[in-house]
């Protein structure tokens, strides 16, 4: 029986899972590098930036439509690629993808989901995009490419800023690690929650969707842990040479990168600390986001996902001149929250929250949306103090 009070924003959903899910699952998905402060100072970051009321505009008519390569989508943000998803419930990457068909919206299917790329390309009914990781020597990845070009995927979402896993000690403290190891201290925490283990153990425990036994037995495994440091730009320039589509990379935070990549052949930048799961002191991606759309001027399109929690957050990175952003950690909590329903009110607070922020400063249209719908840099921070 789910709890009967609606999921009412992102804070809500991680209290709510934090309460649901065994600690070491709650852990992996909320943790990050370090101390974990990188996250928090992406958030603090994004709190400060303040938005810029302006009145007597007739805001009645707005939309929230917009377009990304050509494709018309029904809302600025999407689903960012999230690994294991279905630690958080199971059957968790289908509600995704369910939620992109519904909403229209891009679906980022990551290397490590929890179900097959070709499952959840046909479940969002071909708005799904497949988020590749490096690995190994690098032929397995490029196989990877061949089978999302076979099942007929139109955008590679290439993650760059894994070249080494960062050290997350809330994972090492409970010692998460896939498969799982069901020591003294994991089981008495999963007995603990008894409606996540029961259900999990119903459905079996959650495994990588894109790798198989026969994967394994022709030597093609993914291991989370290891190395990706051999990824360089010989390797990027063979894949833009193998992608026939549209390629995305994914984890910039340096315009000079930003300006290679497109000299080389990328479609899109997306601005992204990886949720700060990879450096705990890493530059903030809300302060690298304006750097790189200034270096790569007003027409290229640049993405971001990191630290989003709200519509009002999708409205303060639009106006520094991203064209479309991405959500994580939330939408996991949503569901362990409330399963499907709580995603779906998850999800709906933050279209709300954007038309409503929209209307307060003026805008109808998010091609319309600038940086005069913000208060920038130091006078932002001390707006309300």
């Amino acid at each position: 029986m789910l709890p009967e009070s609606p999921v009412t924003d992102a804070a809500d959903a991680r209290a709510r899972a934090r309460q649901a899910l065994p600690r070491l699952i709650f852990d992996y998905i909320d943790g990050a590098a370090g101390q974990g402060d990188g996250e928090a100072d992406n958030r603090r970051s994004l709190r400060a930036i303040r938005l810029q009321p302006r009145i007597l505009r007739d805001v009645r008519e707005r939309s929230l439509a917009t377009q990304i390569f050509g494709q018309d989508y029904d809302l600025p943000f999407g689903v960012a690629p999230m690994g294991m998803c279905n630690l958080a419930w199971p059957g968790a990457d289908r509600m995704l993808a369910r939620l992109a068909a519904a909403e229209n919206i891009p679906l980022g299917v990551s290397t490590v989901a929890s179900s097959s790329l070709e499952e959840m390309l046909t479940l969002s009914e071909g708005r799904a995009w497949f988020q590749l990781y490096y690995s190994g020597d690098g032929s397995g990845t490029l196989r990877l490419v061949e089978r999302a070009r076979v099942a007929g995927y139109q955008t590679l979402v290439l993650t760059v800023d894994v070249p080494e896993v960062g050290r997350r000690p809330r994972e090492v403290k409970q010692g998460f690690g896939m498969p799982f190891r069901i020591g003294a201290r994991a089981f008495t925490d999963f007995a603990l929650h008894p409606r996540w283990s029961l259900t999990t153990l119903m459905h079996g425990s959650p495994a990588l969707g894109n790798f198989t036994s026969a994967d394994a037995l022709a030597g093609h495994v993914f291991d989370r842990t290891e190395s990706r440091a051999g990824a360089d730009w010989a390797f990027f320039d063979r894949l833009r040479e193998t992608w026939p589509g549209n390629l995305v990379v994914k984890g910039v935070l340096n315009p000079a990168d930003a300006l290679d990549l497109r000299e080389r052949g990328a479609d899109a930048i997306q601005v992204s600390s990886h949720g700060g799961r990879q450096l705990d002191s890493g530059l903030s991606p809300i302060h690298a986001l304006t750097s790189v759309r200034t270096a790569l001027g007003p027409d290229f399109p640049v993405f971001y996902d990191s630290g989003l929690r709200s519509g009002e957050d999708v409205l303060k990175v639009l106006a520094l001149g991203a064209d479309f952003a991405f959500f994580g950690r939330p939408l996991q909590f949503s569901i362990a929250a409330r399963r499907e329903q709580g995603l779906r009110e998850y999800w709906d607070s933050v279209k709300t929250e954007l038309s409503v922020g929209m209307a307060m400063v003026g805008q109808t249209r998010i091609a319309d949306i600038g940086p005069d719908a913000i208060i920038a840099g130091a006078e932002a921070a001390t707006a309300d103090a």
